[in-house]
């Protein structure tokens, strides 16, 4: 028995002790989450849930319930040993002895991450998501075009005829017309850069956050890094995603992170895209301890959107860096 359980490499297999202490470890288990059974026989397995998982007290209430019912049984995320998610199916069973006594719990993991985002592509909300995504993308195109032919356009003529006006009225009044005209070419500046960050991505993902990097990031004194280990071309609809929740993350860079340095990491993941966008800055806390939420919500939203996950960690004084799996299976 010992020996089949072992060998078994589809399904983690461990046993835990009864109060959630790992006290075996299979093939399966290893292969799964990434751990030898030197690195996580005695550690607790909430380390296998994510953050926010454990702080609702998942773990513990999984365990009540298995002893109480005999079994629990649930779909969710969970983390692996690298800290990136999967999709898990799993069952924890109650194991007494003969007088009764529980002597500990069965827990058995399967990862699901490809047949969910297989299930999702097959999925009617994913078909309404491709098709939001396009929706949103066309009508970004058409306010940015609006904006650069028409907005802007009326903008820099009043500006040019403003700089006739100074030249032609006494000091004293040109300077009024300097300052105004300093203030529409400012307007005209932000809405180029408003312009340009409606504009969807085009000729493909990488290019498009390099060109992205390159138009934004030395402007504001931002070294970077991209690099990519994507297997082939993601769907249009993921395309966005990332491209979006990359351009949200690398704003909050710009404005607000006050970093020398930023990395951006993209790869192919469980039939997905796993991306981090890291910084050197102060992290989340402002000044007062709060911890700032630029943009955050709509990151999140996104990725969830999607069918993927998002999550960040920005210590104070430690940098930031956004970490996020969104689903790329191409729909016929």
């Amino acid at each position: 028995m010992r020996l089949l359980v072992q060998s078994i490499r589809d399904y983690a297999i461990f046993m835990l002790d009864p109060h959630g202490v790992i006290v075996s470890w299979n093939d399966g288990a290893e292969r799964i989450k990434g751990y030898t059974a030197g690195e996580i026989v005695g550690s607790h397995f909430s380390v296998f849930y994510p953050p926010e998982a454990v702080a609702e007290g998942r773990p513990a209430r999984g365990l009540r319930q298995a002893a109480t019912e005999g079994r629990w049984e649930e779909e969710g995320w969970r983390v692996r040993k690298d800290g990136t998610r999967f999709w898990a199916s799993v069952v924890i069973t109650a194991l007494y002895d003969e007088t009764g006594d529980l002597r500990g719990f069965g827990k058995v993991t399967r990862d699901l991450t490809e047949r969910r985002s297989m299930a999702r592509a097959l999925d009617e909300r994913g078909m309404l998501l491709s098709r939001l995504v396009q929706a949103q993308e066309r009508e970004r195109r058409r306010i940015a075009s609006d904006v650069h032919d028409d907005t802007i356009q009326a903008m820099v003529t009043v500006g040019m005829r403003l700089r006739m006006w100074e030249q032609e009225l006494p000091e004293e009044h040109a300077r009024a017309v300097a300052a105004v005209d300093a203030a529409v070419d400012a307007a005209v500046r932000r809405l180029r850069e408003l312009a340009f960050d409606l504009h969807p991505p085009g000729g493909g993902l990488v290019a498009s956050l390099n060109a992205y990097l390159r138009e934004t990031m030395p402007g504001d004194g931002v070294a970077f890094d991209l690099s990519h280990r994507l297997d082939a071309e993601p769907p249009y609809e993921a395309v966005v995603t990332v491209y979006r929740v990359c351009q949200e993350a690398l704003t909050n860079v710009r404005r607000h992170a006050r970093a020398s340095r930023v990395s951006v990491e993209l790869a192919s993941l469980d039939r997905g895209v796993h991306v981090r966008v890291r910084d050197d800055g102060v992290g989340l806390a402002s000044k007062d301890g709060e911890v700032m939420h630029y943009g955050l919500v709509e990151m999140r939203e996104r990725a969830e959107a999607a069918g993927g996950w998002w999550t960040i960690d920005g210590p104070p004084g430690a940098g930031t860096t956004v970490e996020f799996w969104v689903p790329a299976v191409p729909r016929a």
